[in-house]
């Protein structure tokens, strides 16, 4: 999902931490002594939770309404008809928008609220408040590389929008006829970029007006624009789909593929030429300070560049343990020539897209009957495989997720690469089925959804350390209920876990240790057996993400350290259906919110008191 995710610091959660903590001990007040004083208080806290929760709701919708296509991609079809505005003007309303919404969320106090109003609020403010600190670096002035803009995102929209009424085609024509004006807007920021020195590398905008020029190849009903016009449901009468027909042609001939080759020209000749020479966050303005904030927005946590690298080499040496034993089954005696073997056994690799898609869905399938092994409550929605969409397939990973809406009208996708499958290794197809189907973001981000009494903005938080943590620990507990059986299947998933090892060590190097692309792809190299499409899209993904990558690793060691706590202390209480339920019964979380909220729950199961520390 493209909607920011919502980070925390330690520090903020203290000061709720310190509220929940502070009031059951104060001295008996006047309300507690006094019967209709306490009624009037207890009024007042109620009044306090009504303007919480009305306020809550009124920022959800200017989220919704200021960001169409956040609205279609979790099932609010409301503005399905418009496409969101990229204009400086809009940038600048919506920081003041924010701005408002904050003062009106810190002046209701959260005396005498549940611990889950509370902690919305506080959280609320916190997302609040980062956004405006964030505003400073102008991210809008660099709107598009090989994986981000509208060039990509406009295509991609299109599996997620519904297409099964009159209605449904009228808004989608309407977007249609807007798409011209959405890349003259991103075309205006980038000027201004390239005023304030805000620049992508070169090279990354090289492949953006490649990626523009392939959209803009295909015309008339090879469009993929086209498509959903193809066939219809029995709801449109024939002579709508006629018009709506003919009236998509015009548009897309006349207003949409030129709008892609003026971009791709100007991308091509004016841009690209003016991108930095440097891969690292760190030759922009304020680079290191763009860098920090990055980080602390990925992974909800306080760490430096160089925690995080060290971190990562720690990782990546008990992770190259593993490898090796799995090594010494097939009879290798260093993980070099075992790499080795791997890149060169062509039965290893795929031999066409649909292989590997058949693929996916098999895991997928196979894991649906051992999920009441793991969790005591499931999801409603369904989730399917599909195809990768052509237009951003050959810059994309192997797979990834697209998450179904609330009420089931549309399922779950794992959206699969099929590009070039001839040089992709299916190691780790496994592993990654569990990472974006189920156990992983599948399961979690639909339950989430499903969550009665929370919020809208906590059941569609996407804080990148917890949703990203939980798919790779995910990835594990296909292990615990008989996955892997093929030794390759293990090793592709020890091979994710170095890849996610590696992220921390290079995602830090570029972007505050000055390294080179090559240092970058030198080290995938030395460490995995990682297929070359694999490792060069992934080493231009973290370039044009800085901080997106590490959040993986951090968040899934956190849930596993929680995870380890929770089995120590409560010994032969301790049930790994009961513990998964309460790390993803709540919502995504920060991870030093999900810390304090499983350290009581582990308290609470153990018959303790608990015993919260403020940090």
């Amino acid at each position: 999902m493209k909607r920011s995710a919502f980070p925390t610091t330690s520090h903020a959660f203290a000061v709720i931490l310190a509220i929940w903590l502070v009031i059951p001990m104060l001295p008996k007040s006047d309300a507690e002594q006094n019967p209709s004083s306490a009624q009037n208080t207890m009024q007042s806290a109620e009044a306090r939770r009504q303007q919480l929760l009305s306020l809550l709701d009124e920022e959800w919708q200017y989220e919704l309404r200021s960001s169409p296509e956040f609205a279609t991609s979790v099932g609010d079809n409301r503005y399905n008809d418009r496409l969101g505005d990229a204009s400086p003007e809009f940038f600048q309303a919506d920081l003041e928008q924010r701005r408002k919404f904050l003062a009106r969320f810190e002046v209701i106090h959260p005396s005498g609220f549940s611990r889950q109003d509370a902690l919305s609020r506080e959280l609320m403010i916190r997302e609040l408040q980062e956004q405006i600190d964030g505003a400073r670096f102008k991210n809008w002035e660099m709107p598009v590389n090989q994986r981000d803009g509208p060039h990509l995102d406009l295509p991609a929209l299109i599996s997620l929008t519904p297409f099964n009424s009159l209605q449904d085609y009228e808004n989608y024509l309407s977007r249609l006829r807007q798409i011209s004006r959405v890349f003259e807007q991103t075309t205006a920021n980038m000027r201004q970029g390239m005023r304030d020195g805000l620049m992508p590398p070169r090279y990354l905008l090289e492949k953006v007006s490649a990626e523009a020029e392939d959209v803009a190849k295909q015309t008339g009903e090879s469009s993929s624009f086209f498509g959903p016009l193809k066939e219809f449901p029995s709801s449109v009468p024939p002579s709508e789909q006629k018009h709506l027909r003919e009236a998509a042609l015009r548009v897309i001939n006349m207003e949409i593929i030129p709008a892609y080759r003026k971009f791709a020209t100007f991308v091509r000749q004016d841009y690209a030429p003016r991108g930095r020479t440097e891969p690292g966050v760190w030759s922009l303005p304020e680079g290191d300070a763009r860098y920090r904030y990055a980080i602390g927005r990925m992974t909800t946590t306080d760490l430096t560049p160089d925690q995080i690298h060290e971190i990562g080499l720690k990782e990546l040496h008990e992770t190259e343990a593993e490898m090796l034993a799995v090594a010494h089954q097939f009879g290798f005696n260093d993980l070099a020539s075992f790499n080795q073997h791997i890149k060169d056994d062509r039965k290893l690799y795929a031999t066409s897209g649909q292989q590997v898609l058949d693929l996916y869905a098999k895991y997928a399938r196979e894991m649906e009957p051992e999920l009441p092994k793991l969790f005591g409550h499931l999801p409603k929605a369904k989730l399917v495989a599909i195809s990768m969409e052509a237009s951003r397939s050959q810059a994309g990973t192997p797979a990834d997720y697209s998450p179904g809406t609330p009420d089931g009208s549309r399922p779950g996708h794992i959206n699969v690469n099929e590009w070039d499958p001839g040089h992709r290794l299916l190691l780790n197809v496994e592993a990654i089925a569990y990472h974006e189907g189920i156990p992983g973001h599948h399961l979690q981000i639909s339950l989430a959804q499903e969550l009665p009494g929370l919020p809208a903005f906590r059941q569609h938080a996407g804080y990148t350390a917890f949703v990203e943590g939980w798919a790779l620990y995910a990835e594990r507990l296909g292990k615990d209920v008989g996955g892997y059986r093929d030794p390759y299947s293990e090793y592709g998933r020890l091979e994710n876990e170095m890849w996610r090892d590696i992220r921390l060590v290079v995602d830090t190097g570029v972007h505050a240790k000055h390294w080179s692309r090559d240092q970058m792809v030198e080290y995938f190299h030395k460490y995995t057996a990682m297929d070359e499409p694999n490792v060069q899209t992934e080493v231009d993904r973290y370039i044009g993400w800085p901080g997106q990558a590490l959040a993986y690793k951090l968040g899934q060691l956190e849930i596993l350290k929680l995870r380890e706590e929770a089995r120590q202390k409560l010994g032969e209480k301790f049930d790994i259906r009961a513990f998964h339920d309460e790390v993803i019964g709540n919502g995504p979380l920060p991870l030093d919110v999900l810390q304090a909220q499983v350290e009581t729950w582990i308290a609470e199961q153990g018959g303790l008191n608990a015993q919260l520390t403020l940090r």
